[in-house]
């Protein structure tokens, strides 16, 4: 069984896993068969964490990461293959899955020998891994690999340790690249599971019980090691594979990265503004630095795997991916502060329930999620061992007269032992020493500016609510948005509740003009993925945010903090007028307009088309003269200029920036008056907004104070309104699990419904849209109707009030509804007389 293409209602984008997870190590770094029988015995007990199909002997994944079995490799090779290994440390070994196909497998083998001659790499000789494969289900044995096992000599001019660590990192990719990127037809079974000079990695598509049996080289007595990660796979929504299990080259996981979307999309902007001291012009062979096919964990994995090759500690870097809930932590040390925020600027979090076991082959640990929202732990013994899993009562053979110390992991806490101290690391004193490595809080305070201390601009005391229900039509406002919406955010600084259940039409199959955020609907989260509760939990979110010009990721200093910070996304018109006058050196701002000239004529949308390409082409440019905020504005809509719709210009400019290797020299301001609710600032973010000016709604809340249509000071009002919709972009991201609008930002947690591919591909790129629909012909001619109401030109047709709306109430020429006066009517009649004729018209009335 191979993992199917994006088909119908299947993305393997939506890769996701929940295990279970566990550690096994001699503090002392002595060597044995004992560890590594004691992960497979962890393994087998953690089965009922794992998953597997009908057939109960085709398992979603089972795997054992240890250190380099040096004396069973230097055996098993000159037994096998009469090849004498080099003294550890001076090879290299790589575990790789390679096709039946002979035409392939010898193509492959080929390719990988091409590559290590480029980069000056000694072929030592190969090594057929013995499995069993008659153990094996139908599903996992239908897509088995060939498995072998490579050895390459290390050259005098590389160091042992991290610098040929490196070089066979670099090899890997440009193999792989060049075998499942670079062709027409790429193999997709081929994969390295491992290529190190420290660490080997055994897994497959396979039950946990299986492990032991498919691979009998991890009962040889000589297969030691001092410590080992063992994973036991679930695929909650996912096809399982043989490269999908885990360990992979640095960790396993337990979980869920729910913002993987945003993650991988802000790496692949990062990675093409790359300079790295360690790699050289080398660094532009490694990209993509993310395998796009890989799980949620994998993804996590390559990312890691980047930052240590690149300099970064394996602590340090886990620290980066998964911070603490550092925001609003007020006993925290100023120290770790310092360090949490600094890295807030080069890194968003990777955020999900996340229980991650870790290790380089010397070190290996532990962490947890911010909201410890999985499970591990761990055992002490008085003969040094460390045992750590996803539950207690993994290893029999545990005397319970040497466990010396038990604990669990805390939220966001992390643990380590280090081989060459010979102990455990404990949270504070890892976290202290790390980040006092560098001078984080003199960077802060040298380069970060708090939008707070911005000059105060001379705003004019201008009556702004002038033509206020023209430019309200022009962007869709209707009644209902003002009593039911805006009227109570703005007085009681909370998000209005509504009962649950929506019987309105989907707005594809709607007969009135839609906005273009009503064609997305939320994710949320389900199966294993738990929500959170963003009241009760409100320590572990966070909403602030930055614009500026990001740092390179591979070479930290006050240049990679050198941005603004706000405590908000949602920001007001002084904020914005702030960004347009004079800024601190290393920030300019631009705006561009939002806007385009509508025209009856183009009923393919050319026209709201080539205003995109327009604003795409102006964006460019600007960075190139060093622009690094734009604001996009539709605040100039007249009778000539029609607003683009906000969410398609933030958006596309945002894919079209990252494709371009441009978005992290630039932040996106969003000027607009066509925001309103929750879900336009939720899909707005979620599609690459840094900040949000919505300055109609605030002129909204003005103006109903002015009018007496509800009561209050103008400025606390406005307020209340951003304090509002806020908490409701939180409550979105909470409902997905999502703790910090860093995370949320960009990483499309929503699908559209009722927008066809060709338009979604190119300016919502990588969101689920599961049936076909409208295009931009359809989002242009919206577009221009709610244009045309505005500005009508018949005086008597620009006099008419908003449109009613019908939303929330049912309104006789408003939006259609399932439960309507006729329909309740006829159901209450029914009823009352148990009248089948009339159950009949009522039934006809609902179908129909």
């Amino acid at each position: 069984m191979t993992s199917p293409t994006k088909q119908g209602l299947y993305d393997p984008s939506n890769e996701h896993e929940n295990c279970g997870i566990g550690l096994i190590v001699d503090m002392k770094g002595r060597r044995s068969h004992d560890i590594v029988q004691g992960a497979l015995e962890i393994c087998v007990n953690l089965d009922h964490r794992g998953g597997c199909g009908c057939d109960p002997i085709t398992g979603d994944g089972a795997g054992i990461f240890i250190q380099l079995p040096h004396k069973f490799l230097s055996q098993a090779c000159a037994d096998e293959v009469s090849l004498h290994l080099p003294d550890e440390g001076d090879y290299g070994a790589a575990f790789i899955y390679l096709s039946k196909d002979s035409e392939l497998y010898t193509h492959e083998k080929n390719i990988i020998a091409e590559v290590l001659s480029e980069e000056g790499l000694e072929l030592l000789g190969w090594r057929k891994v013995p499995v069993k494969s008659e153990i094996l289900g139908k599903a996992s044995f239908e897509c088995e690999p060939t498995m072998e096992q490579l050895f390459v000599k290390r050259p005098n001019s590389i160091e042992k340790g991290l610098p040929f660590e490196r070089k066979l990192y670099l090899v890997r990719r440009i193999i792989s690249h060049r075998l499942r990127f670079s062709s027409d037809d790429p193999d997709v079974s081929f994969h390295v599971s491992s290529f190190s000079s420290k660490t080997m990695t055994y897994k497959g598509m396979l039950t946990t019980e299986q492990l032991t049996d498919y691979f009998p080289d991890l009962s040889n007595p000589l297969m030691e090691s001092a410590l080992a990660l063992t994973h036991s796979r679930f695929s909650t929504n996912t096809f399982p594979s043989w490269h999908r299990a885990q360990p992979f080259r640095y960790l396993c996981h337990n979980g869920e990265i729910n913002t993987v979307r945003g993650n991988e999309n802000w790496l692949y902007a990062r990675q093409m503004q790359l300079a790295s001291d360690v790699f050289g012009d080398d660094v532009k062979k490694l990209l993509p630095i993310i395998r796009e096919d890989g799980s949620d964990s994998q993804k996590f994995d390559n990312c890691l795997e980047f930052l240590i090759l690149s300099g970064r500690s394996l602590s340090h870097a886990m620290m980066m991916m998964i911070p603490e809930p550092w925001e609003k932590h007020q006993d925290m040390p100023q120290f770790k502060r310092d360090f949490y925020e600094f890295h807030a600027c080069v890194m968003e979090p990777w955020d999900g329930p996340a229980s991650i076991a870790f290790s380089d082959g010397t070190q290996i640990g532990a962490c947890l999620d911010r909201n410890g929202l999985r499970p591990s732990r761990y055992y002490v013994t008085s003969d040094d061992k460390v045992i750590l899993a996803s539950e207690v009562g993994v290893l029999s053979s545990i005397d319970p007269l040497k466990v010396i110390k038990k604990g669990r992991l805390e939220p966001g806490r992390m643990f380590l032992i280090d081989m060459n101290q010979g102990r455990i690391i404990d949270d504070t004193e890892l976290k202290k020493s790390i980040a006092q490595e560098e001078p984080y809080g003199e960077w802060l305070k040298e380069s970060m500016v708090n939008s707070n201390s911005l000059p105060l601009p001379q705003l004019k005391n201008v009556d702004d609510t002038t033509n206020i229900v023209e430019k309200q039509k022009a962007f869709g406002y209707t009644f209902e948005d003002l009593r039911f919406l805006i009227g109570p955010s703005a007085q009681s600084g909370k998000q209005p509740l509504g009962s649950m259940g929506n019987d309105s039409p989907l707005a594809v199959l709607s007969d009135k003009s839609q906005s273009l955020y009503n064609y997305f609907k939320q994710l949320f989260a389900q199966v294993t993925n738990p929500p959170i509760d963003p009241i009760r939990e409100e320590l572990v979110t966070a909403s602030i945010s930055f614009v500026g010009s990001e740092g390179n990721l591979t070479n930290p200093g006050p240049r990679s903090c050198r941005l603004i910070k706000y405590d908000s996304p949602l920001i007001d018109d002084m904020q914005t007028t702030q960004l347009r006058g004079k800024l601190p050196s290393g920030f300019m701002s631009s705006t561009l307009p939002m806007l385009f000239k509508p025209n009856n004529k183009r009923l393919h949308g050319e026209d709201l088309e080539i205003a995109l390409e327009e604003l795409f082409r102006k964006a460019d440019q600007a960075i190139i003269e060093g622009v690094n905020i734009l604001i996009l504005s539709d605040r100039d809509l007249s009778p000539e200029h029609a607003a683009i719709p906000a969410l398609l210009a933030c958006s596309g400019l945002h894919h079209h920036l990252t494709r371009n290797g441009t978005r992290t020299k630039v932040s996106l301001v969003v000027e607009s008056g066509e925001p309103r609710e929750v879900q336009h600032f939720a899909l707005l973010i979620g599609y690459g907004a840094d900040l949000i000016n919505p300055y109609l709604a605030l002129q909204t809340v003005r103006h109903m104070i002015t009018s007496g249509d509800i009561q209050g000071d103008p400025a606390i009002a406005c307020k209340h309104f951003l304090k509002a919709n806020l908490n409701g972009v939180i409550k979105t991201m909470s409902k997905m699990g999502i703790s910090t609008v860093a995370s949320y930002r960009g990483a499309q947690i929503f699908e559209s419904i009722g927008l066809n591919q060709l338009f979604i591909d190119k300016y919502f790129t990588k969101t689920a849209t599961r049936v076909e629909g409208i295009g931009i012909d359809a989002i242009a001619a919206e577009a221009r109707h709610r244009h045309s109401f505005a500005f009508a030109p018949r005086p008597d047709e620009r006099s008419l009030p908003l449109d009613p709306g019908g939303v929330y109430q049912w309104r006789a020429t408003g939006e259609k509804h399932l439960f309507n006066p006729t329909t309740i009517h006829k159901l209450q009649k029914a009823t009352r007389l148990g009248d089948y004729e009339v159950f009949s018209e009522y039934s006809t009335a609902v179908n129909d």
